[in-house]
């Protein structure tokens, strides 16, 4: 005898609940399977993903995350400063691809772990103008403009994205997980393509004289490079466009198009060398620089909450 329909349905309502339930902890739980370092390293990517996401998206069309894909913001504050820049065509198509990599960057990232909103960051001149006087030891004039054209904002994004690039050559050999090592190669092979071609068209303009400052484009290169070294207070880590000999290896090769340690193989960075430079600060619990209240994520804020412990009054 069949049972009344009402049973039926209550069945099925019963059945399809008991599946959503099941269901649900297996799209979490995918999340939290990784390594606990693994999922950290991996989070704390974003803090630079998000860096140069904004920077791309604003400086190439004029609007961020929040109007490519809100979602992926979590919320976040929007940056401080960033504006559209003032590109020729081929540039401005260059940029705006990489806008869109950084979008997938992030995508990937949070499909992987849970990760956290983007935090605040500060793409305004005044950021990049301290930037650039921290490097030449003095305030250029006019301050250094980012958005102001072409050479200008490819000087620029020859300050942010090789950063995170050595932070994915660092935390390499640290995963244990096949999914984190197969994330970050991908990744890596992305972001150093990046770098590749900031670099490839600063090299070609590396004699130019970048107006009105009376100095070379190499000459800028090379003291963005000594300042992140100093900053990251971990040795020799980072290479302008043009370098002594005995560095390259390469006989009387001083052109240096592409960074790299003496068998050329890329420089890794750890996220208290990172943190060190993006914040402008040297260290990694003293938050500034492109993160004025620092970053997201355990290992960033794990900095931070050291600074506030140091900071206590003590009871001895």
């Amino acid at each position: 005898m069949a049972p009344p329909p009402s049973a039926t349905i209550g069945q099925m309502i019963t059945s399809v609940f008991l599946l959503l339930l099941l269901l649900a902890p297996v799209t979490q739980n995918a999340k939290s399977m990784l390594p606990r370092t693994d999922r950290e390293l991996l989070e704390f990517s974003l803090n630079l993903e998000y860096l140069e996401a904004e920077f791309f998206l604003h400086g190439s069309m004029g609007r961020g995350l929040d109007h490519i894909q809100p979602g992926l913001a979590g919320g976040g504050p929007r940056p401080i400063g960033a504006r559209i820049a003032n590109l020729s065509p081929l540039v401005r198509n260059i940029i705006m691809q990489f806008a869109y990599q950084e979008v997938g960057h992030i995508r990937a990232i949070k499909s992987t772990v849970p990760g956290f909103s983007r935090p605040l960051l500060d793409l305004s001149v005044k950021s990049f103008a301290k930037v650039i006087n921290k490097a030449f030891g003095r305030h250029l004039f006019p301050p250094f403009n980012p958005y102001a054209n072409d050479l200008n904002y490819v000087l620029a994004s020859y300050i942010i994205p090789y950063v995170g690039l050595t932070g994915y050559v660092g935390a390499n050999p640290i995963l244990k997980s096949n999914t984190s090592r197969k994330l970050v190669a991908g990744l890596l092979g992305v972001e150093s393509g990046q770098d590749a071609v900031i670099r490839t068209l600063l090299y070609e303009r590396a004699t130019l004289i970048v107006v009105p400052y009376g100095i070379t484009v190499a000459e800028f290169t090379h003291k963005i490079s000594k300042l992140r070294n100093k900053l990251g207070r971990a040795g020799l880590k980072d290479e302008g466009l043009v370098v002594p000999t005995y560095l390259l290896g390469r006989g009387v090769l001083t052109g240096n198009v592409l960074a790299g340690n003496t068998n050329s193989l890329a420089f890794g960075r750890t996220p208290k060398e990172i943190l060190r430079i993006v914040y402008g600060s040297g260290k990694e619990q003293v938050p500034g620089g492109f993160f004025p209240k620092g970053g997201n994520g355990l290992i960033a804020k794990s900095y931070l909450k050291k600074k506030k412990l140091d900071n206590l009054p003590s009871l001895v």
